[in-house]
């Protein structure tokens, strides 16, 4: 039978060296949560467990369409003849109402409604394939006259002479158009919707937030009428 060797207790020295180690990490670590807790609040995970479950979601979601970009909205959704809280609601997912910073996606969509190049501009223009980033000079990418001969959705909406998905007013425009030519003007909300992202979270997400914006217009509506 072999007999097991007995191991050696930890002596007092080197428990006592581990706990005077362990004293400066814990510190550090301490003082770092500390400085960093306003950061580190920001982070999803953070509210998850800070809050319940259930109410989470509702606190990510909850922000307001800002009141200098409905009449934005409006304008382009009566010219494409489309509900302009459709408009809002992409808005709000895409650029969550332009506070992303830069608003520039990783794989290239830009602006405040995240057009890929190739969309904006035509998927006609040469160097156009794939995902539809393209290798589109800054010039030509805001030149109406490229945009009409090449097909894409820019409009110069402001008429400043230049279709720039970073100007409000041009990249609501141009997202009305797109929607609009995509079903949208004829009632087709959810085919336009998956046009222009082609996931079926994205289409849950916008209609979540068309139908929140519809529903509050409604409310708003009756609650007018119901003082005149």
């Amino acid at each position: 039978m072999k007999i097991q060797k007995k191991k050696k207790p930890i002596s007092i020295v080197t428990k006592s060296l581990v706990i005077i180690l362990m004293v400066p990490i814990t510190m550090t670590i301490f003082v770092l949560a500390s400085v960093y807790w306003g950061d580190l609040k920001r982070i999803p995970i953070i509210h998850i467990v800070k809050d319940s479950i259930q109410d989470a979601p509702n606190k990510m979601m909850d922000i307001k369409i800002p009141e200098e970009y409905i009449p934005i909205y409006q304008e382009a959704a009566d010219k494409y003849e489309i509900p302009w809280t459709l408009l809002a609601a992409h808005h709000r997912i895409e650029t969550k109402f332009s506070t992303m910073d830069p608003l520039l996606s990783p794989v290239g969509a830009e602006g405040h409604m995240q057009f890929m190049p190739c969309t904006f501009v035509g998927w006609e223009h040469p160097s156009c394939s794939g995902k539809g980033k393209g290798a589109i000079s800054d010039e030509d990418k805001t030149n109406p006259k490229i945009i009409a001969k090449y097909g894409g959705y820019g409009v110069d909406a402001n008429e400043d002479g230049k279709a720039d998905p970073f100007q409000m007013e041009d990249a609501m425009h141009s997202a009305a158009k797109y929607l609009a030519s995509n079903g949208a003007a004829s009632g087709n909300i959810e085919k336009a919707i998956h046009m222009y992202n082609h996931s079926d979270e994205y289409v849950e997400d916008v209609l979540y937030y068309y139908n929140k914006y519809e529903e509050e217009q409604r409310t708003e509506g009756q609650a007018l009428s119901s003082t005149q």
